[in-house]
């Protein structure tokens, strides 16, 4: 008995989204291709609708992109790009938990003792990236952001990092390791410098954290359908 064929307003009840989402998806190949009447019109399927939801239940977890290649993956019949693209998207969640502890342990330090500071005051720029693992463009654009400002020595110009300033570009990098948006650590190193408190960098990273989680439960639970999926997959 051949499957019930559906309409784009059928698929899109099923996710809750327009019928022009539908024929979008399915020209961005997050669908898997469907056969066309006579006039012209889309024949889709059960398994059109079992891939729509599968890709709405990605996109919590993986992310718009990652989410339309993996489908792409699953609807080309790849299992091992599949498997690949899932386990990039799971490395990404492992490295920001990393670096959420990392700045969890930065804050401490900061509410006790003193963090780890440079051997001796007066850096120059290289040696400021080398000690962080960037690069000195990096430490140029976190500057012209106006988020460090370097002295400069007289004479040459070059710039001269204080512990202070290799203790801020410290906690700009781990921000900018758990994606915080460049416009947003201005503030919270302002607070930093005025009270010394953590309290907005702490409620920030207890949020991000948050964040993580969610998105690891969904890519956990949509991960179950795209199993299904790929099992109806040719």
């Amino acid at each position: 008995m051949a499957p019930r064929a559906l309409r784009p307003v059928d698929l899109a009840r099923a996710a809750g989204v327009s019928a022009q989402a539908i024929r979008n998806y399915a020209d961005a190949g997050i669908l898997p291709p469907a056969e066309r009447t006579a006039s012209g019109h889309r024949v889709f399927l059960p398994r059109h609708r079992d891939a729509l939801l599968t890709y709405r239940a990605l996109v919590p977890g993986a992310g718009l992109p990652a989410a339309r290649t993996i489908m792409a993956a699953a609807n080309a019949g790849d299992r091992p790009r599949v498997l690949a693209l899932l386990d990039a998207v799971h490395a990404e969640l492992h490295d920001t938990r990393r670096s959420l502890r990392e700045l969890t342990e930065w804050l401490d330090a900061v509410a006790g003792r003193q963090p780890q500071r440079p051997s001796r005051a007066g850096l120059r720029i290289g040696e400021v990236a080398h000690l962080l693992g960037v690069r000195t463009s990096t430490l140029r654009v976190w500057e012209a952001e106006g988020l460090l400002t370097p002295a400069r020595e007289q004479g040459t110009r070059y710039r001269t990092y204080s512990p202070t300033d290799v203790r801020e570009a410290q906690l700009i990098h781990l921000l900018r390791r758990v994606h915080y948006p460049l416009p947003r650590i201005g503030p919270v190193l302002d607070a930093l410098r005025r009270t010394g408190s953590t309290e907005a960098l702490q409620a920030a990273v207890t949020t991000r954290t948050d964040e993580v989680d969610r998105r690891a439960t969904a890519l956990l639970e949509a991960s179950a359908l795209l199993h299904a999926y790929l099992s109806e997959v040719p």
